[in-house]
């Protein structure tokens, strides 16, 4: 009997490819789209949910599951999509911390609610489109995360708070392929995403404006008070400490000849803190909420490349646990704009030892 998997399907190429090559492998293919927009969209343009979880993205996810002759349903998932997502991003903003929202998405959601489902539907697994890898240990057992082989498109750095049990259940298709091998089969195959642009923002915000997100969801975060130097003196005044974050220059209307950056937020004070570039280096970080992947706790420092933000270039540093859910990093250099409540995840070579949220 062929192995069923449920694979998430967002209506972009990624995910189209990665159903289409379990196909291939003989699997039981399900395909499914999260529906995490409201039933009726609004019908002003910039208020609807973006590319990838729009009404568009569901017809195309139905006509690639038709030509790939699969199963498709659209599963209502947007109530859990707010507790889970939206509620925490939003809340995130208002503490005067820069969120990721893809991790709650991959963990609560995709491997977490949809797992679940899927093995309702006697489904051993659930398959995306990201472009990670995942091999288990022989010796250990466990199960590894790897880099994709398309360094480019690498997608772990939204995947290390995936547990043991998750990833054993998880397939990433696309993960052995570059982007352009995945349009190419995409084209071989005549599926309607082959050519669809990437959606780069946050996929519920329209218009990649997640200040006018927030304001439309919570005005009343948006607060006025001070911009403030490090010594604390008043520079001017800002429009709500929600629409900041570190290393942030743009937007801060200060006549005062030369740039300044974003380098600390006071929610509770409602203060925005300034300085030049040079404050923005910073060469340690204590991180929360942390999980380890190649291995259990360290219970010796251990050294790592850390990598801070999607784009950043992982940098040598030395990670020590604190505890059960804390773990400070040492870069060797510095590094600039370290930015609370985004990933700081560790590598060693292609393997993701874990991560974990940037506290401070």
């Amino acid at each position: 009997m062929a192995e069923r998997i449920v694979v998430g399907m967002s209506g972009g190429v990624d995910s189209s490819v990665a159903a289409a090559l379990l196909v291939e492998q003989g699997c039981d293919v399900v395909g499914v789209t999260m529906r995490v927009w409201p039933w009726s969209e609004p019908a002003e343009p910039t208020k609807r949910f973006g590319s990838c979880c729009g009404t568009e993205a569901a017809d195309d996810a139905r006509h690639v599951a038709r030509a790939l002759g699969i199963r498709y349903y659209l599963l209502n998932m947007e109530g859990e999509f707010d507790r889970s997502v939206v509620g925490p991003f939003a809340d995130a903003y208002r503490r005067g911390v820069t969120p990721v929202p893809c991790l709650a998405c991959n963990s609560d959601l995709k491997f977490g609610s949809l797992l679940r489902r899927a093995r309702a539907w006697e489904a051993t697994a659930v398959a995306t489109g990201h472009y990670a890898r995942v091999k288990r240990d022989e010796v250990t057992g466990r199960h590894m995360l790897f880099r994709a082989r398309d360094a480019r498109k690498d997608q772990t750095d939204f995947l290390w708070p995936l547990t043991q049990e998750q990833l054993a259940a998880a397939r990433f298709p696309v993960g052995e392929l570059t982007k352009d091998e995945v349009r190419e089969h995409a084209r071989r195959l005549g599926l309607v995403t082959a050519d669809k642009p990437e959606s780069q923002e946050i996929c519920f915000v329209p218009d990649d404006d997640y200040r006018g997100f927030l304001r439309r969801r919570e005005p009343g975060m948006f607060r006025s008070g001070p911009i403030v130097d490090l010594q604390g003196k008043v520079l001017g005044t800002h429009g709500g400490v929600a629409g900041y974050t570190i290393g942030q220059k743009k937007g801060l209307h200060l006549a005062l000849g030369r740039s300044l950056y974003v380098v600390d937020l006071d929610a509770e004070r409602d203060t925005v803190v300034v300085g030049d570039a040079v404050d923005l280096e910073r060469d340690r970080l204590v991180a929360r909420s942390v999980n380890f992947i190649a291995c259990a706790p360290p219970r010796e420092p251990m050294r790592v490349e850390a990598k801070i933000r999607h784009n950043h270039v992982p940098a040598l540093a030395t990670l020590r646990v604190v505890d059960a859910d804390t773990a400070e990093v040492v870069f060797d250099e510095p590094q600039r704009a370290i930015t609370p409540g985004q990933s700081v995840v560790w590598y060693r070579g292609e393997c993701v030892v874990g991560g974990g949220v940037i506290s401070r």
